[in-house]
C-alpha cells in the first residue's frame, strides 16, 4: 500500500513517501475507505512536529493524515449506516498512525458521511475540517442570527472562508481581515467589509460587533475584545478564553476544539449541495509529495485548502 510516514518527528523532510505500507483493517464500528484525496490540515504538521505528543505520542512507522474523501471497501463488525462502494468524506484519526495520506484508512462510522453529489473527490476532501469548524462556530457556539455584525479573521483561510459565506447566508453583516493580495478574493465571497490586516488596525474601523471569530489567536485575540459590544460574544479556535478581558467587556469567550462527526457533516453537505457555501483548493500534491504539500501549508502562502490526490 502507498502511504505518506514518518519514522521520527521533524520537520517536512521526515515524511517519505512509501510502497510496501502495511495495508490497515476496519476495526469495530469502522468502514475501511479507498482514499482517493486528502487535504492537509495545521494539525497534521502539529502531529509530524511532535507539537501534539501531549495528545498522544505515534507508534513509528506512521501514516499521517486526517480529512479525506473516497470509497467505502469494507466494512467492520457493527459499522452502520454505510455500505460497500458509497462515496464518503470525513476525518480519519491523525494521531492513530493510520491516517488519511494513503491508499486505504480506517474510520470510525461516526467520523464519516456521504460526500456531497455535486463535488469530486478532491473538492470533497477540502472540506471536513473547514466547513465544520465554521458551521460549529457560527451555529452552535455564537448562535449567528440575521442582522447581527460579526468580525471573522483570517477571510481567505480554509475555515474564515467558509465562515464568510455560512454568515452571509445567515444574513450577517460581516467584516473580515485578510492579507493585501487576498482583499478582493474575500470581497468576492461578498463579505461587506474587508480589512487588510497589513496596513490597517481592524480596532479603528470596526465597533460594538455582536461577534467574533478568531482563527489567527495572538495579538489579534487580545485586540478583538475592543469591537465587541456588551454581551457579545467571541469564539477562538487558537487561543483558550481570557476570562479577565470578557468579564472587563461582559462579553462571553469561548475556546473551539472542532469536532467532526456525521451529524455536522450532513450539515455541511446539504449547505454545499444547495450551493450555500463552497471551498477554495488552491493546491494539489500527489502523495509522493505529501511532504511537500505539508511545507507548502506551513508557509502560509495558501489561498484556501491544500490537497493531497492519492488516486486519479
Amino acid at each position: 500500500m502507498k502511504a505518506a510516514q514518518i519514522d521520527q518527528y521533524g520537520g517536512p523532510e521526515v515524511v517519505r513517501a512509501v510502497s510496501d505500507a502495511a495495508e490497515p483493517t476496519a476495526g469495530e464500528g469502522q468502514v475501511l475507505v479507498e482514499v482517493h484525496a486528502a487535504s492537509v490540515n495545521p494539525f497534521d504538521n502539529a502531529v509530524r512536529n511532535g507539537f501534539a505528543r501531549s495528545m498522544k505520542e505515534l507508534d513509528f512507522p506512521a501514516t499521517l493524515g486526517g480529512d479525506f474523501a473516497g470509497v467505502v471497501s469494507e466494512l467492520g463488525d457493527a459499522a452502520q449506516g454505510f455500505n460497500i462502494g458509497d462515496e464518503v468524506y470525513g476525518q480519519a484519526g491523525a494521531l492513530s498512525g493510520h491516517g488519511s495520506f494513503a491508499d486505504y484508512v480506517p474510520v470510525n462510522t461516526s467520523s464519516l458521511a456521504l460526500k456531497p453529489k455535486n463535488t469530486d473527490f478532491v473538492t470533497a476532501a477540502a472540506l471536513p475540517l473547514v466547513g465544520v469548524s465554521a458551521y460549529q462556530a457560527l451555529v452552535e457556539h455564537l448562535g449567528l442570527q440575521k442582522g447581527q455584525k460579526i468580525l471573522i479573521h483570517g477571510g481567505a483561510g480554509g475555515i474564515g472562508s467558509i465562515a464568510v459565506q455560512l454568515a452571509k447566508h445567515v444574513g450577517a453583516y460581516v467584516a473580515s481581515t485578510a492579507a493585501t493580495e487576498d482583499i478582493e478574493f474575500v470581497k468576492e465571497l461578498e463579505a461587506d467589509e474587508v480589512i487588510d490586516y497589513k496596513t490597517q488596525d481592524f480596532t479603528e474601523i470596526v465597533k460594538d460587533y455582536d461577534a467574533v471569530f478568531d482563527t489567527v489567536g495572538g495579538e489579534t485575540y487580545i485586540k478583538s475584545f475592543a469591537v465587541l459590544k456588551s454581551g457579545g460574544k467571541i469564539v477562538s479556535m487558537r487561543e483558550q478564553p481570557d476570562e479577565e478581558l470578557a468579564s472587563k467587556k461582559n462579553v462571553q469567550a469561548m475556546y473551539q476544539f472542532t469536532g467532526v462527526n456525521t451529524d455536522r457533516l450532513n450539515k455541511l453537505t446539504d449547505l454545499v449541495e444547495n450551493g450555500i457555501v463552497s471551498v477554495n483548493v488552491d493546491k494539489t500534491f500527489p502523495l509522493e509529495k505529501a511532504g511537500e504539500a505539508m511545507e507548502y501549508l506551513a508557509n502560509g502562502q495558501h489561498r484556501g485548502k491544500v490537497v493531497i490526490t492519492v488516486r486519479s
